[in-house]
């Protein structure tokens, strides 16, 4: 387990490699370990409540195997007017989801937690980003999926890539957490456990 300069070892909990490339911009050592979550959702959860339910529980598994570790989880869910989208996982859903929020504000709600189980230390905070999505018609869906293929994308928007060209505006006070990891946040938290970043 690599530790980092507080003595702690650092660990993102995610199987996202959208995370784990956002965490490598701070030029620190960290360890990546899957988190046991069911990311299923509640009955008439909020996309919000979901979002920071799930990072929580995520730092919190890898938390449990690794006491003295700083754990980020993080965890994100596309808001259509209250209505949760998550990952499509195939075409037939990707496009599904984007006719739907063609021409329409969504919120992408995402949520980062830091947990040390030694420090009693537990943290969540949501950093939402509101989206305008163009008003894309059906042949635009269909050949940004072609070349983009964002099945593993909350709301099948990959804004880093191709995903870009589907959007009005982006508002953001965390401009990674449209990615899926909100570094200004994470960056707070890391500091209140003792991780020197600078």
């Amino acid at each position: 387990m690599t530790t980092f300069d507080s003595g702690r070892p650092v660990i993102l909990g995610s199987t996202s490699r959208y995370r784990r490339e956002l965490l490598q911009r701070l030029g620190f050592p960290f360890d990546v370990v899957a988190p046991e979550v069911d990311e299923a959702a509640l009955q008439h959860e909020a996309p919000d409540t979901m979002a920071k339910r799930l990072a929580l529980a995520k730092a919190r598994a890898v938390a449990q195997q690794h006491p003295r570790a700083v754990v980020i989880g993080s965890d994100q869910v596309a808001d259509l007017h209250g209505q949760a989208l998550g990952k499509p996982g195939n075409h037939a859903r990707a496009v599904e989801q984007l006719q739907r929020m063609r021409g329409q504000t969504v919120t992408f709600q995402t949520a980062v937690a830091v947990v040390c189980q030694e420090l009693n230390f537990e943290r969540v905070e949501l950093a939402p980003v509101v989206v305008k999505f163009r008003d894309l018609c059906d042949a635009e869906i269909e050949n940004y999926l072609l070349r983009e293929t964002p099945y593993d994308c909350a709301g099948s928007a990959k804004s880093e890539g191709l995903g870009i060209a589907l959007l009005d505006s982006i508002t953001s006070d965390d401009p990674t957490a449209l990615v899926g990891l909100p570094l200004i946040r994470t960056c707070a938290m890391l500091r209140a456990t003792g991780v020197r970043l600078l």
